[in-house]
């Protein structure tokens, strides 16, 4: 005998939960990794870009400031006005205020240049007027390349001691009109600076050429050492200075990133770079915390799986047990189910259901109980007909002999008064039986043109007698100029008796008022108000009244049909139907009916 092997839902809870675990934690270290190295990077490389715009933004304003302090050499140089003692103070003074200048020179074509020096401070550095000079005829500037760019500038670092940028700008001589260069040799102390200032990236300043005129390392700028290593050099030295590039390459055999920002005024290119290794020092760090973590969470979730499962298939169990307590029909069970998650909503959605079944088996057993008491309403009114007809008959045999004896007897005969209360009486019984026969007809529904006056005339024929047994008075109050509706007589009857019953019932054996008054409106619609003092309709139920099988009458006298069908048979005649309450004083049924318009056609002929 073979058994077949079950597997708990509690060890799938498990495994589903381990399994997911795993997955998602392997996902999570993944790409939580590569999102670390990608934004890792991208930091860098915006700090890298921020970083070479901050030391070009200061480096241009630094060379501008040296350009615009050269002018002034210039200009008092040139200046006619001033003597030559006067001019060989000022440019001592300026020696005094710009600290930063070593030397200045003048040089008009290709004669012996003209220079003012800080003898100090080329004393200090071991160097001499010759070597400046030296410097200057070795390394020719012309008047166009000086020109090609607002401020021009190039490394003059001659020794360690002293690093030097020379500084040139271009003027004419006032005498024969020829080009003259201005030079002048400043300390390169203030860009040095700015090369050295960051301290997790090495920066450094470079000429359109590739030529170093900064660095953080002082002996490549005394070897003025290419810094060949900048793709689309180029390129760099002519981007616009509020624009930042970062770009990754090859540095003396390590990846590194860069960033690079264009000094427009001089047409040099600051840059900073930093090893791409750097990135991700902190990236392995969290590599291995996530690895310890996720060996964590998966012991922490079989435990918690075991736990978990063991409190989902108990409440699992109960539901299976309650719906198969529910499939037999017995709808009185209730699941307790203390927990606050799904489970207990389930629970609660279920208890919930059966409530709602227990209740839905009652209606439709009141539903059931509703239809055989129409059933046999229905039984009841064909009865009534028969016997409306068999007892119509004595009535005219009765009415035929009375009208026979009137014609006999003259007026002053004491006897003519009984005998014409019979016939009066007679009639009305036999116009009664009349219309209840027609009310009870059963025929077609068809509409035409129809009295409202003479539909509530009938109506009240019917339940006249009925409600005057009962204490209830009716008073018509019905227009003279009412335009025809649309409609069926017969079931326009059905829905006053429905509202005279109901009015009646409302009373409950206590003297009462019925007002019927019908009117015109304004824009031709028929208006019809049912109204009674009777008790009222509380607020809470007026939504609901018209609702099929709603009633507020006890068991057994009321199915809850009669304003529903009245409803029904409003709107079938294109009409509409409020309600007007009001507790202690009564209830006011407004119905209005489109009203038939005659076709008025004028014609009109030509005199």
């Amino acid at each position: 005998m073979s058994s077949r092997f079950r597997f708990p839902i509690r060890l799938k809870i498990l495994i589903t939960f381990l399994c997911v675990i795993t997955v998602v934690v392997s996902l999570i270290i993944v790409t939580m990794a590569k999102l670390f190295n990608t934004d890792k990077t991208t930091y860098i490389r915006d700090l890298a870009s921020v970083i070479a715009l901050h030391v070009a933004a200061e480096a241009n304003s630094l060379l501008r400031g040296y350009h615009q302090k050269l002018r002034v050499f210039t200009e008092v140089v040139y200046n006619k006005k001033l003597s030559a003692d006067r001019k060989r103070d000022i440019v001592a003074g300026l020696f005094r205020n710009f600290d930063e200048f070593v030397a200045v020179s003048v040089q008009q074509g290709g004669a012996e240049p003209l220079m003012v020096y800080d003898g100090k401070a080329l004393k200090a550095a071991g160097l001499e007027k010759k070597d400046l000079t030296e410097y200057l005829k070795d390394n020719p500037l012309s008047p166009d390349r000086i020109n090609a760019v607002p401020v021009y500038v190039e490394n003059a670092t001659i020794t360690a001691q002293l690093p030097l940028l020379l500084v040139a700008t271009t003027d004419v001589s006032p005498n024969d009109k020829t080009p003259v260069v201005i030079t002048a040799m400043v300390r390169l102390d203030a860009l040095l600076g700015l090369a050295s200032r960051p301290s997790a990236f090495q920066a450094f300043i470079v000429d359109s050429e590739g030529v170093l005129i900064a660095h953080s390392d002082i002996d490549r700028v005394v070897q003025r050492a290419s810094a060949d290593w900048i793709p689309n050099l180029e390129n760099l030295s002519a981007q616009n200075q509020l624009l930042g590039t970062t770009m990754e390459y090859e540095h003396e055999g390590n990846r590194m990133i860069g960033g690079f920002a264009g000094i427009k005024s001089s047409g040099l290119v600051s840059g900073v770079q930093i090893p791409k290794a750097a990135a991700y020092l902190t990236a392995k760090a969290l590599l291995n915390d996530l690895v310890l973590l996720s060996l964590g969470l998966l012991i922490a979730t079989a435990v918690v799986s075991v736990f978990l499962a063991h409190r989902l298939t108990r409440p699992l169990e109960k539901l299976t047990h309650a719906v198969r307590q529910v499939g037999k029909g017995h709808f009185d069970i209730f699941v307790e189910s203390p927990s606050k998650d799904e489970i207990g909503v389930l629970s609660t959605s279920f208890n919930q259901m059966a409530v709602e079944l227990r209740q839905r088996l009652q209606e439709l057993r009141g539903a059931q109980a509703a239809l055989v008491q129409s059933e046999k309403l229905s039984a009841f009114g064909q009865l009534s007909a028969g016997i409306a007809h068999e007892v119509k008959n004595p009535l005219a045999g009765i009415l035929g002999h009375a009208q026979l004896c009137l014609r006999k007897l003259s007026k002053d005969d004491p006897m003519h008064k009984h005998i014409n209360i019979i016939e009066h009486e007679t009639k009305r019984c036999t116009e009664i039986i009349t219309s209840l026969m027609k009310f009870a007809r059963q025929e077609q529904v068809a509409y035409a043109p129809t009295d409202l006056n003479d539909v509530v005339k009938h109506a009240i024929a019917i339940v006249d007698h009925q409600l005057s047994l009962n204490q209830v008075q009716i008073q018509m109050h019905l227009a003279d100029d009412l335009p025809e509706i649309d409609g069926n007589a017969n079931q326009l009857q059905q829905v006053l008796i429905n509202f005279a019953i109901n009015a009646q019932q409302a009373l409950d054996g206590k003297p009462g008022v019925v007002r019927v008054t019908t009117s015109k409106t304004d824009d031709g619609d028929v208006l019809l108000v049912f109204a009674d003092n009777g008790p009222g309709i509380p607020e809470d139920i007026r939504e609901n009244i018209f609702d099929p099988f709603f009633t507020t009458k006890p068991a057994g006298k009321g199915t809850g049909l009669g304003l529903s069908i009245s409803y029904g048979i409003i709107k079938d005649h294109k009409g509409e139907i409020t309600i007007e309450s009001e507790l202690g004083t009564g209830t006011a049924f407004v119905m209005k009916f489109p009203g038939i318009v005659d076709d008025i056609v004028v014609e009109s002929s030509a005199a």
